[in-house]
């Protein structure tokens, strides 16, 4: 559920205030976030849906069933991405339909 404007506002003026009273610890809080954790689980899936994608485009016209096995690599490549990301984003301040809904409006605006 997003904020509304006055709700914005004072979460504003909270973040402004906790970095001017404490930088260091703002800093802190802001380099140690959850999204780092899962940036090498992120990279690993694209890594291997690349693989999967190489393997089925190089053996589709020798052997189907590799070209699958291939396919099955990108397929569960893409779904540990996606839950990697699902996982970064719980309890954090953006979620997946707060940006879906940022990139419509964005989308109107530009239309």
């Amino acid at each position: 559920m997003p904020l509304n404007e006055d709700e914005q506002r004072i979460l504003e003026e909270i973040e402004r205030q906790f970095y001017e009273e404490d930088p260091e610890l703002a800093r802190s809080v802001a380099e140690a976030s959850l999204r780092s954790k899962f940036k090498p689980h992120r990279r690993l899936a694209v890594i291997g849906f690349i693989v999967g994608l190489v393997v089925m485009l190089a053996s589709f016209t020798a052997s189907v069933w590799i070209a699958a096995g291939g396919f099955m690599v990108m397929l569960a490549s893409a779904g540990w991405f996606a839950m990697s990301l699902r996982k970064s984003n719980d309890g954090g301040s953006a979620t997946f339909e707060s940006w879906l809904n940022k990139a419509r409006q964005r989308w109107s605006r530009n239309s």
